[in-house]
C-alpha cells in the first residue's frame, strides 16, 4: 500500500471537498432562512432548530466520529460519513414539512460529524511537521471558499429555482467523492479504543437540554418550570458526563488535554469565534432580506465583503503562522470581529446603506480568517500525533458547540413578539444581539491571550518539555503517524 504521506495532493483534495460540502450546508441554509419561513409556515425557533438540529447533532458526534476512524480505519469511516450526508441532504430536500427537515438535518450532522474531523486528521498526517501548518492554511481556506461561495450560492439558487435546491446539491457531489476517496485514500487507524457509548448519552442528552432551553425561553418564559428543568438537567447531564469521563477506561473525551494550556486556549477562542459568527449571519442574512427588503442573492452578494474575506486571507495567516506563530493571528483576529460586530450593532437601522456597511463587514471577515486555520494549527500542534484523532474531534466539537450556543443566544436576546412586524422592530432587534456578539469575540480576545507563551524557565535537565501522549502509541499504530511522532 502507498504510504498517505507519498501522495499529500490527493488527501488535501479529497479532505478538501468533504471539507467544502459540509461547511457550505450551513451558509447556503442561512440564507435561505427567510424563504423557509414562509414556505414551511416555520417560527422564529422552528428556524433556530432548522440551523441548530444539525449544529448540534454535528457537535455531539464529532468525537464519536473521530473515534470510529481511529479504530475502524479513516479512510473507511470517511467515505461512510459522506454517505450518511448525501443520503441526508436528498431526505432534506424532499421535506415535506419543518419538522421533517429539522429530522433530516440532524441525520446531516451525523454525518457530517464523521466527515469533517476525518479531514483535519487526514490533513494533517499526509503532511510532515514543517509543512503542516501551510496545509492546515489552505484547508482553512477551503473552509473559507464554503463561507464565501455559501450565501451567494445559496440566494442563487434559493430565487432561481427554490430552497429545496440547497440540499440537493450535495448529492452529486458525495456520490462522486465516495468512491474517489475509496481509491485514493490511504487507510490508517489511531487508537483503537472501546467506543464510550456512556460519555455520548450524557454529553447529547446534556447539550439537548441546555439547547432547548435557550430556544424555548422566549416562548414560554424564562421562569417557566419546562426552561429551568430543561437548564437543570443539562448542567447535571453535563456534570454527569465529566464525571464518567474520569472514571471511564476508555474516555471519549480525555479531560487531561484541557491542562495543556495551548490546547484548552485555542479551543476556547474557535468556540467563540464561531459562536460570533454563526449568531451574528443567522440574523444578518435575515436582516438584509426581512427589513432591507433584499432578494436573497442580493442579501448572499452584499456579504461577501464578510466571506470572501475569509476565503483570501486563510492561506496567507496559515503560511505567516509558521514564521510568527498562530497567536499574534488568533489575537488579531478576534479582535478584529469584535470591532466589525460592535461597528454593526453601532450603527444598524432600517434605512442602513451598503456604504456604511461594508467596511465593518471586511473587518469579520478578515478576522474569521485570521482564527479560522490558526487555531486550528494550534490544536494540532498542542498535541503529539498520535492524540491527533481525538484532539481534532475535541476542537471541532467545541466549535460546534460554540455555533449551537452564538445561534441561541443571539436568537434569545433578539426575540420578541413583533420581531417579524416591522422592519423597525427587527433591526432593533439585530442591534442588540449584534452587542452579544461582539461581546462572544472580546471572550476570544481573552482566551488568546491567555495562551501567549510565557517566558521559558531553565530546566534541570538542559532540555525542553515536549508534548506527551494521552496514551502511549499502541501497537497497531500506522508507520506515517509513527514517522510523524519522530519527526516532532
Amino acid at each position: 500500500m502507498i504510504p498517505n504521506r507519498t501522495r499529500p495532493g490527493w488527501t488535501l483534495a479529497l479532505a478538501g471537498f468533504g471539507l467544502f460540502m459540509t461547511a457550505l450546508d450551513n451558509m447556503v441554509v442561512t440564507t435561505a432562512l427567510p424563504v423557509m419561513r414562509q414556505s414551511l409556515h416555520g417560527s422564529l425557533s422552528d428556524l433556530e432548530w432548522t440551523v441548530n438540529a444539525y449544529l448540534l447533532s454535528f457537535a455531539c458526534l464529532l468525537l464519536t466520529g473521530a473515534a470510529l476512524g481511529d479504530r475502524f480505519g479513516r479512510r473507511r469511516m470517511y467515505c461512510v460519513g459522506l454517505a450518511i450526508f448525501t443520503g441526508a441532504s436528498a431526505a432534506a430536500a424532499l421535506s415535506p414539512s419543518i419538522g421533517a427537515l429539522i429530522a433530516a438535518r440532524v441525520v446531516q450532522g451525523a454525518g457530517a460529524a464523521m466527515v469533517l474531523p476525518l479531514t483535519l486528521t487526514l490533513v494533517s498526517a499526509a503532511f510532515p511537521p514543517e509543512k503542516r501548518s501551510g496545509a492546515i492554511g489552505i484547508w482553512g481556506a477551503i473552509g473559507g471558499l464554503s463561507a464565501a461561495s455559501g450565501p451567494v450560492l445559496g440566494g442563487a439558487v434559493t430565487q432561481s429555482i427554490n430552497w429545496h435546491w440547497i440540499f440537493w446539491i450535495n448529492v452529486p457531489v458525495g456520490l462522486a467523492l465516495i468512491p474517489l476517496s475509496a481509491v485514493f485514500l490511504t487507510e490508517s487507524y489511531g487508537r483503537r479504543a472501546r467506543m464510550d457509548l456512556g460519555g455520548l448519552a450524557f454529553v447529547g442528552t446534556g447539550l439537548f437540554g441546555l439547547t432547548w432551553g435557550l430556544v424555548r425561553g422566549n416562548s414560554v418564559g424564562w421562569g417557566s418550570g419546562e426552561v429551568i428543568g430543561a437548564f437543570l438537567a443539562g448542567l447535571v447531564l453535563l456534570a454527569g458526563f465529566c464525571w464518567w469521563e474520569r472514571r471511564t477506561a476508555e474516555p471519549m473525551l480525555p479531560l487531561a488535554l484541557f491542562g495543556r494550556v495551548e490546547f484548552s486556549t485555542a479551543s476556547a477562542v474557535s468556540f467563540f469565534m464561531y459562536g460570533s459568527v454563526f449568531g451574528a449571519l443567522f440574523l444578518m442574512t435575515q436582516f438584509l432580506q426581512s427589513a432591507q427588503h433584499y432578494s436573497p442573492l442580493q442579501a448572499g452578494v452584499r456579504l461577501l465583503p464578510w466571506s470572501a474575506a475569509a476565503m483570501m486571507v486563510a492561506p496567507v495567516a496559515g503560511k505567516l503562522a509558521d514564521r510568527y506563530g498562530n497567536r499574534p493571528f488568533m489575537t488579531a483576529g478576534m479582535l478584529a470581529l469584535t470591532v466589525g460586530f460592535g461597528w454593526i450593532a453601532a450603527i444598524a437601522r432600517t434605512d442602513l446603506g451598503y456604504g456604511e456597511l461594508w467596511v465593518p463587514l471586511l473587518f469579520a471577515g478578515v478576522g474569521l480568517a485570521l482564527v479560522l486555520p490558526t487555531a486550528s494549527a494550534e490544536v494540532m500542534r498542542s498535541v503529539p500525533m498520535s492524540d491527533a484523532g481525538v484532539a481534532s474531534g475535541t476542537s471541532g466539537a467545541l466549535r460546534q458547540l460554540g455555533g449551537v450556543f452564538g445561534v441561541a443566544l443571539l436568537a434569545a436576546v433578539f426575540a420578541r413578539s413583533d420581531v417579524y412586524t416591522s422592519p423597525a422592530a427587527f433591526t432593533d432587534g439585530l442591534r442588540t444581539a449584534l452587542w452579544v456578539a461582539a461581546g462572544l469575540s472580546t471572550a476570544g480576545v481573552l482566551s488568546a491571550l491567555a495562551g501567549w507563551p510565557r517566558p521559558a524557565r531553565a530546566s534541570h535537565s538542559g532540555g525542553s518539555r515536549r508534548s506527551r501522549p494521552l496514551h502511549p502509541p499502541p501497537a497497531t499504530q500506522t508507520s506515517t503517524e509513527l514517522e510523524l511522532d519522530l519527526a516532532r
